[in-house]
């Protein structure tokens, strides 16, 4: 049977802008030249002119004060400082040798400190040189930190808020709203359901996922098929697992459209492992960028009313593929082909720019992407398959 009332269309997020910080406010200390504002004769020797020739006084008093106190700071710093240089001539063969030793010793401390860091600057001065962006920052979303449901027919895990997974950290990433990695059971699925104002597109991984929908669609996707749907106004569709021998493993992913009451339609593509293997093909695009079709099936990226482009790849144990962002931030995925796992990553495993590694399951956000370039390398011991999406 088919199960249903999975999910309905969540509410979004506010906008990031309508939570901006308030323009800093201070409030100016009283003029010290209010006596130039009114004239003398107004206030001749009143308790105002007083006041402002106390004022004065005290200025004086205070920034003479200042002075002789700066001075002698200065020299007790000058003082300290020659003390500081004798010492250092006297013993510098003992402060190296110190030196030596304390550098080695951080050496192994400072490694695994940075490799276990969630957060990480993007280049050293050595990869830098090697065409490695030094602006770029990732920050790394773990498998096993990732929200996740086991329903018995449905075995999902969310990268983003959804449904029943609720993380205030991660509602969405720009327009990146969801991705969502399922399993089916054979003979399960997604009953009728109903969305609105959302691009909703499907990554085949394996096994096979049957699509229906209001606007007369009917298809069953397999490996290599990317299914998206501008929901637009409003559509019901469902999404079934009809084979009877196996679960079909993909990943849903929701991307917020830049228009509103959009008309609802369907397109399909279709992508070869070959085409894929060792580099990194545009799988989903812009519909307004040059040379994307807007026909229900065709070739090239599918179609998106939304300024998000998807990349996959199949890399090969030791090679490695570069990017260059047109938008300002990304977000790189590995996907779980070697199986289900809710603990720590493993399987298949990619190092993004030389630093951070993820496993199958992990992701990384990428934050400073402009124009900045990211190299992904394959440093497991079998094939990598990713999705790197580059978000404006």
């Amino acid at each position: 049977m088919i199960t249903t009332g999975y999910l309905t269309h969540p509410t979004l997020a506010p906008d990031s802008a309508a939570y901006a910080t308030p323009p800093h406010l201070s409030l100016e200390s009283p003029s010290t030249e209010l006596a130039s504002t009114y004239p003398t004769t107004l206030y001749p020797r009143s308790n105002l002119g007083l006041d402002i020739a106390a004022r004065r006084t005290l200025s004086l008093w205070t920034n003479t004060s200042s002075t002789i106190i700066t001075l002698a700071i200065s020299s007790t710093k000058l003082i300290v400082a020659l003390f500081i240089s004798v010492a250092a001539i006297l013993y510098s063969p003992l402060v190296r040798s110190l030196a030596t030793t304390s550098r080695k010793a951080s050496v192994p401390i400072v490694t695994k400190a940075v490799a276990s860091m969630s957060t990480i600057a993007a280049a050293t001065p050595a990869q830098a040189t090697l065409g490695i962006s030094p602006k770029l920052k990732l920050e790394l979303r773990p498998n096993p930190e990732r929200g996740h449901a086991d329903h018995g027919w449905l075995k999902t895990f969310h990268t983003f808020s959804f449904a029943d997974y609720w993380d205030p950290k991660y509602q969405q990433f720009g327009a990146l709203r969801v991705i969502n990695e399922d399993r089916v059971e054979k003979s399960q699925g997604f009953g009728t359901h109903s969305h609105r104002e959302m691009e909703i597109f499907s990554y085949i991984v394996s096994g096979e996922l049957e699509h229906k929908d209001s606007m007369g669609n009917l298809e069953i996707m397999k490996r290599g098929d990317v299914q998206m749907t501008s929901a637009g106004t409003g559509i019901t569709h469902s999404e079934y697992n009809r084979n009877t021998k196996e679960q079909v493993h993909f990943l849903q992913i929701w991307v917020q459209p830049h228009t509103s009451r959009l008309v609802p339609k369907y397109f399909t593509r279709h992508f070869t492992d070959a085409e894929k293997t060792d580099t990194l093909v545009e799988i989903v695009a812009p519909i307004e960028d040059e040379g994307i079709s807007n026909e229900r099936e065709g070739s090239g990226p599918t179609p998106i009313h939304s300024n998000v482009h998807l990349r996959a790849s199949i890399l090969s144990t030791g090679k490695s593929v570069t990017h260059k962002f047109q938008g300002t931030k990304g977000y790189v995925h590995l996907i779980q082909t070697s199986g289900y796992n809710t603990g720590e990553s493993s399987g298949n495993k990619i190092r993004i720019n030389g630093q951070l590694e993820l496993g199958e399951g992990d992701g990384s956000f990428i934050h400073g992407a402009k124009a900045q370039e990211v190299k992904i390398e394959n440093v497991g011991s079998g094939k990598a398959e990713l999705l790197v999406f580059d978000i404006q």
